[in-house]
């Protein structure tokens, strides 16, 4: 089998596998122009922005709540929390539980409700959700996928519940724009920006009906409201970071100064100690990235640090070559035996979904096309940087 030579940014780490990502003719990625567009963006005039549309929504007589924020208890949803209170809103905090929650994700999460606001936590059924984290990692590889769901669907559904229109995400990943709710003419959350931003992967809620006996009546609250129970209510959004200048590392250090613990040491396939804490599942997530496109959180998190200046792209690449993509034998101390055992899968039936999943065309193989692993089932890129 050929292989296929990773082409990298070359301002950060990023490879040109990133679904969605373009390198330009000089090599550099569009994260990196969208960053340094930065200092020309007026942010002074889009909080202002932001501060007229939250008017807007704002309950008039108090009789309910001005917004609702989609909250894991992690650091970026305590930041978009704190940050309804500062501006003088009433938000409601939506959970979408995790499958297997980490007990440093339950503190956060407990920690959240002491900054004086209402939360609700909904836990679907989890006879089931497991059930789906072992089809969607054999489907599409993503054990994540019911939570990847679940947090979209789940606070939206709460929203024509409750009719509370407003939500607060936080940052864009495509970067472009504020939301539907900075569009007057047409602000509605529909089925198609879930299909856009909820992660889907090809992979629709109603696949899953007769499959492990799970039946519709079992995915209610994965199933998005709808079009006319959205237009009913108005339930619209905005991502937060368009209007503010987002940073996960600063506000990481805002939550923390309001309680948010950190994990005792990098989080294992990670490059920081701040993030990724509640769901024990996101290390087999996070691998599977790896296996498919050749990069994993480090290379995220290190492309971050390096468009602000927080490490060189040498000091990144070094990072990135020690934890990135290593096999997720533990996360957050829990070992993967403990995680697989719930879903009813044998670790060499994983490896086995791990093998199948892999891009052989971008790491080393023997004469036989197999995979060359080390001791520890490690596997190695073909090239980590433009060499």
């Amino acid at each position: 089998m050929a292989t296929q030579t990773l082409i990298y940014c070359r301002r950060c780490l990023m490879p040109s596998t990133k679904p969605d990502l373009r390198i330009d003719a000089e090599g550099v990625c569009a994260a990196c122009r969208y960053y340094e567009k930065r200092p020309s963006v007026d942010w002074d005039g889009r909080k202002k922005e932001l501060l007229n549309i939250l008017d807007r929504y704002k309950s008039k007589n108090a009789s309910n709540y001005d917004c609702i924020v989609p909250a894991s208890g992690g650091k970026d949803s305590t930041f978009q929390a704190l940050t309804m209170l500062e501006l003088g809103l009433n938000p409601l905090c939506v959970t979408a539980s995790t499958d297997k929650l980490s007990d440093l994700g339950r503190r956060n999460l407990e920690n959240l409700k002491k900054q004086g606001i209402d939360c609700i936590e909904v836990s679907v059924n989890p006879l089931v959700r497991r059930r789906i984290n072992k089809l969607a990692l054999e489907q599409v590889g993503d054990i994540s996928w019911p939570e990847h769901v679940a947090i979209f669907t789940i606070p939206v559904r709460m929203a024509v519940q409750l009719s509370v229109p407003l939500l607060i995400w936080g940052e864009n990943s495509q970067n472009e724009y504020g939301g539907p709710a900075a569009n007057a003419d047409n602000n509605v959350l529909t089925r198609r920006w879930l299909e856009e931003f909820g992660g889907l992967l090809g992979l629709r809620v109603s696949d899953l009906i007769g499959r492990e006996g799970i039946e519709q009546k079992h995915l209610i609250q994965y199933t998005y409201p709808s079009d006319e129970e959205l237009q009913r209510v108005g339930v619209t959004g905005l991502f937060l970071g368009h209007y503010l200048p987002w940073d996960g590392y600063d506000n990481a250090q805002i939550a923390h100064k309001h309680g948010f613990e950190f994990y005792s040491d990098m989080v294992e396939g990670s490059a920081v100690n701040y993030e990724n804490l509640d769901n024990v599942q996101t290390g087999i997530h996070d691998y599977f990235k790896f296996l498919k496109f050749g990069f994993g959180r480090a290379t995220d998190l290190v492309c971050l640090a390096i468009r602000r200046g927080r490490m060189t792209r040498d000091e990144g690449l070094k990072l990135v070559r020690e934890r990135d993509g290593k096999f997720p034998w533990i996360y957050l101390g829990y070992p993967i035996e403990e995680v697989l055992e719930e879903i009813g899968m044998s670790l060499d039936e994983f490896i086995a979904i791990c093998d199948a999943f892999t891009n052989k065309k971008i790491f080393l193989c023997d004469a036989k096309g197999n995979l060359v692993k080390d001791a520890k089932g490690n596997l190695t890129k073909v090239n980590y940087d433009n060499v």
